[in-house]
């Protein structure tokens, strides 16, 4: 594990995907930068890969994380991504294994590993139990789980708190310095509050945000629950 890449939760990932890039993007951003530091709550934001240096250099707060990258060393390599050149652009860490771009397990080990190398943090999604064990084993710094049939569309449902407490169990038993954020089905503030109430340490959205009328105030409700729930379920009495 990058033992130098530290996050405390809670925390927050947004994916812009390929929905929203460049200046329409860099709007976004510079608003959730603010609210970042506002609420106390470590934004993770995953955009399209030409625009790492855009928000690099102009934000402060936010943690950019790439949304994918390939094992290969300096040399060949058309067409593939280069870690050394994603930290490089500006990023701290990146995204593997979305369930809109899968890799195979033997190559998510190779990535994890030159993410080490490079310095670069990783953040890996699973969408299944035996997925879950198999990823936590390779050591990333944050594992995302996040059931397919969720992303995009899906509700969380009533036995969230049961399914998220046997996730991060199963996790912590083998290695407990691992954060897991609890993803998918994510649409609005209140979906946030119940996921970190459940015991989640961070969530996030992509679609929520992005399809919402007011995007800049929809992930402004959604990071205002997450400090919500947070500080209502740790605190000390």
């Amino acid at each position: 594990m990058y033992s130098e890449f530290c996050i405390t939760p809670p925390f927050f990932e947004f994916g812009p995907k390929a929905y929203i890039f460049g200046e329409e993007l860099l709007k976004l951003a510079k608003y959730a930068d603010q609210i970042s530091e506002k609420y106390n709550v470590p934004l993770i934001i995953t955009p399209q890969h030409v625009d790492i240096p855009l928000l690099k250099r102009e934000t402060k707060n936010l943690l950019i994380f790439a949304q994918h990258m390939d094992p290969l060393p300096i040399g060949r390599g058309i067409g593939r991504i280069l870690p050394e050149a994603i930290k490089a652009a500006g990023a701290i860490g990146v995204l593997l294994n979305h369930a809109e771009y899968p890799l195979p397990i033997d190559i998510i080990h190779q990535t994890i590993e030159r993410a080490d190398k490079v310095g670069l943090a990783s953040l890996v999604c699973a969408g299944n139990p035996e997925e879950i064990k198999q990823i936590a084993y390779l050591k990333p710094n944050i594992l995302l789980a996040e059931s397919p049939e969720l992303i995009g569309t899906g509700k969380r449902g009533a036995n969230d708190q049961e399914v998220i407490k046997k996730i991060n169990d199963l996790v912590w038993e083998i290695d407990p310095k691992i954060k897991i954020l609890h993803g998918a089905g994510i649409s609005c503030g209140e979906d946030v509050y119940n996921v970190i109430a459940a015991g989640a340490q961070a969530t996030g959205s992509t679609s929520g945000i992005i399809k919402a009328e007011n995007p800049s105030l929809m992930l402004e409700e959604m990071l205002k629950n997450v400090r919500k729930a947070w500080d209502k379920t740790h605190s000390v009495n």
